[in-house]
């Protein structure tokens, strides 16, 4: 299984190639291995060549973009002409892409027209957010093959027999587009046209407040025996955040990972926040909503970026009061009650201010919980005693204000990130201490 990304975009460093994390996540825990990736720019010697190899090796081809209305979209045309599949306007996915403009009020360039086309005997894969359908194609006759003199250097991978059947499947671009496409469309075609085959059995859990190291030397001597037995077990890190995988293959795959998830979870505890794709504030919604309990934010350093997070989440209006950016003295004084004495004698990034901020913003919009931030996110601003990545934190609850200090010496956006992850874990587990 190989993925192809195209875009001149990509290889300019203009656009950030998600598509390659996002699809080989969701590939692998379905239990597909992705043995290749690339990127190449919109030219079609570069794509041509990059599809070609790739059927050559694997059995699944995706690409990704170039199937746009635009003189750079050219992906679609390319395979198309490599595997000599002539290209024939596609009626309701023209109507499909009529409609999308009606419905929006807006005219239709004609332009647009060719993302009708569709390369004969493709499979449309419709697309309800957007203007390019999905295609996919089932190869049997070789037609990829290399022609004589070219060269044939990099060896198989998947090879299949050449009576075998390969599926090039051709995805848009926009992530709003790709993912549900993927999702609906593409997944159902593999389970029917690919099975694995041998059952798979994949569990992910999600931590906060331990380190990778820290993790690993505490689960991997419970889990070595069932590693030996099969057991496949990885990490991914994040900001603050570490997530464990646990997967296995076959008849004992799914007592290995049951086995291998109880580990983890003796040893891990309260670490884990979730074993689903949900991420923090996702859970700060629901358990908030459960308890029918408030918040309200108090940001400086942070910038907005916490309460960004929440209102992410749908149905957090229904929990989140507001918050409040006060980056200067003279806001958090007007709109939160911060002395001005505090001010002057601890400074705005102390214990002081933060416990100000947070009884403030929780007196104003008489929310039940209420979290404050105030910090130096650099690169510049810090002191001897308040080096850059101080932070203090206040937690304003009914029962009382507690503040803490903490350091994150990162940039300014991984600053953000780690010290929201860092508020939303504190009321996570004042949460979860309500139960």
């Amino acid at each position: 299984m190989e993925l192809i990304n195209t875009g001149s975009e990509l290889m300019l460093g203009r656009v950030l190639n998600t598509h390659q994390q996002w699809l080989c996540r969701q590939l692998a825990d379905l239990g597909y291995t992705v043995r290749r990736q690339v990127a190449v720019p919109d030219t079609g010697a570069d794509i041509q060549q990059a599809v070609r190899e790739s059927l050559e090796r694997a059995d699944l081809v995706i690409t990704t973009g170039g199937l746009g209305p635009t003189s750079d979209d050219i992906t679609r045309d390319l395979i198309a002409q490599l595997l000599d599949r002539p290209l024939r306007e596609h009626a309701p996915t023209l109507a499909a892409i009529e409609k999308f403009f009606a419905v929006r009020k807006r005219p239709m360039a004609a332009n647009n027209r060719v993302q009708a086309l569709v390369p004969e005997g493709a499979l449309v894969l419709e697309n309800p957010n957007g203007t390019a359908p999905g295609l996919a194609m089932k190869l049997e006759d070789g037609s990829w093959q290399m022609g004589v003199g070219e060269s044939t250097a990099l060896s198989p991978i998947c090879h299949l027999p050449s009576a075998s059947a390969k599926w090039l499947i051709m995805l848009p671009g926009p992530p709003r587009e790709l993912r549900p496409m993927f999702t609906n469309l593409v997944v159902p075609l593999l389970c029917r046209e690919l099975p694995l085959n041998e059952e798979f059995y994949c569990r992910t859990l999600r931590t906060t407040g331990i380190g990778e190291s820290a993790l690993a030397e505490r689960i991997e001597g419970g889990l070595r025996p069932l590693v030996a037995g099969g057991l496949e077990l990885g990490y991914c890190a994040h900001t603050w955040q570490v997530d464990v995988r646990l997967a296995a293959r076959g008849q004992r795959g799914m007592q290995l990972v049951a086995d291998g998830v109880a580990i983890v979870r003796e040893r891990l505890g309260s670490f884990i926040f979730t074993d689903t794709d949900d991420n923090l504030e996702t859970l700060i919604v629901r358990l908030l909503a459960e308890r029918q309990l408030t918040l309200a934010l108090a940001e400086s350093c942070t910038g907005g970026a916490i309460a960004n997070r929440i209102t992410n989440v749908p149905g957090a209006s229904a929990v989140f009061l507001g918050g409040f950016v006060t980056y200067s003295n003279e806001l958090k004084q007007q709109a939160l009650g911060v002395g001005a004495e505090s001010l002057a004698g601890h400074g705005a990034v102390s214990e002081v201010v933060a416990r100000e901020m947070a009884e403030g913003v929780r007196r104003q919009t008489g929310a039940d919980y209420a979290i404050s931030v105030t910090g130096i996110a650099g690169p510049d601003g810090g002191t001897a005693e308040k080096p850059v990545g101080t932070v203090f934190m206040g937690f304003a609850s009914p029962k009382h204000t507690v503040v803490e200090k903490l350091f994150n010496p990162y940039d300014r956006e991984t600053f953000k990130v780690a010290t929201g992850n860092q508020a939303l874990e504190k009321l996570r587990r004042a949460l979860l201490a309500l139960e």
